[in-house]
C-alpha cells in the first residue's frame, strides 16, 4: 500500500512548523517534525556535555536517543522520556542543532527514525530536506519560504510575546547565518526539492498558506 507523503521544506522561521501542524491536523495524517529530531539530539548532547565536533559520541547519543512526538494545540516533545518542549526554540539549541545535523555519520543515524514515521494514512514532513532527501518520492512537495526580513521580524515577536529580552539586528543576523551555513553544508543542504512548489509567506497570512497546501494535495 502507498501511503501519501506531503513534504514541506524551507528555511528557519518561514513557518513550515505551524502550517504542517495544521495541514496533518485536517487531514488526519501523522506528523514529523525533523527540526525538532535534530533540535532534541542537540539538546541530549548539550546535556551531557559532549562537545559539538566530537562525532563518534553524537552518533553514540543519537543511536540511543527514544523521541515522542504528542501533536496537540501545539507540539510536545519528549526526549527518553522528559518533556523538553519549552527548550526547542532556543537560539542555543538552534544553532547546535545546525552543527550536529551537518555531520553524515548523524543524518545516517536519524534518517531511518524520520521514514519510520510514514504510517497510513499519511505523512505531513517537516523540515529542510524532507523532499530532497528523506522522502524524495514524495506525491507533495512544497517550499516553504520567506525573506530573513521577515521571518526575523516574526521570531522577535514571537520572544517578546514570551516576555524574552531580544535584539532583532542580532536574530536577522543569525537568521542569515544560518541560512548561509545550511545552504552550503556539504550534506543534504538546504535546497529546493525537485518537483516542489514554491510558496512565499512574506506577505501571506498563515491560513493563506495552510489553503494553498490542502489545495495541492486536493
Amino acid at each position: 500500500m502507498n501511503i501519501p507523503v506531503i513534504t514541506i521544506d524551507g528555511p528557519s522561521g518561514a513557518g513550515k512548523g505551524t502550517v504542517s501542524r495544521a495541514v496533518a491536523k485536517l487531514l488526519g495524517w501523522n506528523y514529523l517534525d525533523s527540526g525538532s529530531i535534530y533540535r532534541s539530539l542537540a539538546i541530549a548532547v548539550l546535556q551531557a556535555g559532549i562537545a559539538l565536533d566530537d562525532v563518534p559520541a553524537i552518533v553514540r547519543v543519537a543511536e540511543a536517543m527514544r523521541l515522542a512526538f504528542e501533536c496537540g494545540e501545539s507540539l510536545l516533545v519528549r526526549l527518553n522520556g522528559v518533556d523538553i518542549t519549552s527548550q526547542l526554540a532556543s537560539e542555543t539549541t538552534g544553532n547546535a542543532a545546525s552543527i550536529v545535523a551537518a555531520y553524515p555519520e548523524v543524518r545516517a543515524v536519524l534518517l531511518q527514525k524520520q521514514k519510520d514515521f510514514r504510517q497510513a494514512p499519511g505523512l505531513v514532513a517537516d523540515g529542510r530536506d524532507m523532499g530532497s532527501v528523506v522522502f524524495p518520492e514524495a506525491e507533495f512537495k512544497v517550499y516553504l519560504t520567506a525573506s530573513a526580513e521577515e521571518r526575523a521580524n516574526r521570531r522577535y515577536k514571537q520572544l517578546i510575546e514570551k516576555g524574552i529580552d531580544a535584539n532583532l539586528s542580532q536574530i536577522t543576523r543569525e537568521i542569515e547565518e544560518r541560512d548561509r551555513r545550511d545552504s552550503e553544508r556539504a550534506t543534504a543542504p538546504l535546497t529546493v526539492p525537485e518537483g516542489a512548489t514554491t510558496i512565499d509567506s512574506s506577505s501571506l497570512s498563515i491560513q493563506q498558506v495552510i489553503d494553498a497546501v490542502i489545495n495541492l494535495v486536493r
